[in-house]
């Protein structure tokens, strides 16, 4: 990856390795509580639905969640809470604290499980990406941003809407396979990034082509060809970490 594909963001690297443990989980933090924020600035989320999460980079089983009770809008690193196996929530040192709702730890846990090459997850109930799910269809190439997500999308067929079981979950991770983005039938659509960043772009764009989805039910696709050369840009991971960028200093 070239140094000049991120001209716009000197100071920010989108898989820097070169970060501590300590310092990598505070950039995941601030990256997680930012996303409750830039959802709350789209109005998702005012019932307390969805999740945005990010893996712990030492403890690899456990991710950090917004405490539950805690508005989006007013999400801050202070108010994650790490939850382990079996849906223990604590602190960074331990300390057992806050909760996470039952389908926040039963749809994330067995993803993160499933696919060590996720770092970041997001999911919550919107104004396009859920009536679209209720379709039980897929995204088709409707749009330039529709091409990053029809050669990189599953469905979940399955009626199990309030994953009130770690069962749900784990079928939701086997559906999702080695996609970044899942359509839960009746329910909204999830996405996951090799980064937090990227998880959080991915969704943003996703409800964005729900959007053309349920507004252009009809609409004329853009050939497999087309739409192939489309998401060899479009698709890429580091092509949604970049748009996170773009998106936290567009959202007050």
């Amino acid at each position: 990856m070239s140094e000049d594909m991120y001209p716009d963001f000197p100071d920010v690297e989108p898989y820097n390795m070169a970060r501590s443990a300590e310092e990598e989980r505070s950039h995941r933090k601030r990256t997680v509580a930012r996303g409750y924020q830039i959802f709350a600035a789209m109005r998702w989320g005012m019932l307390g639905d969805g999740h945005v999460t990010a893996r712990d980079p030492e403890k690899l089983d456990h991710f950090w969640v917004l405490n539950y009770g805690v508005t989006f809008a007013n999400a801050t690193p202070e108010d994650l809470v790490l939850v382990g196996p079996g849906g223990r929530v604590t602190d960074a040192d331990g300390n057992e604290t806050g909760a996470v709702n039952t389908a926040g730890y039963n749809i994330h846990a067995p993803l993160y499980e499933a696919r060590p090459d996720v770092m970041g997850a997001a999911h919550t109930h919107t104004q396009y990406g859920t009536p679209w799910s209720a379709n039980v269809e897929p995204f088709r190439a409707l749009s330039q941003e529709s091409c990053g997500f029809v050669f990189d999308q599953a469905m979940f067929d399955d009626e199990e809407v309030e994953v009130l079981s770690i069962e749900g979950g784990r079928r939701i991770a086997a559906a999702l396979g080695q996609n970044k983005l899942v359509i839960l039938r009746n329910h909204g659509v999830l996405t996951v990034g090799r980064t937090v960043e990227s998880a959080i772009a991915a969704f943003v764009t996703a409800e964005r082509v729900a959007e053309v989805h349920v507004k252009a039910p009809n609409g004329k696709p853009i050939s497999d060809e087309a739409a192939k050369i489309a998401a060899h840009t479009m698709q890429p991971d580091h092509t949604s970490w970049r748009a996170f960028h773009w998106i936290d200093r567009s959202v007050g």
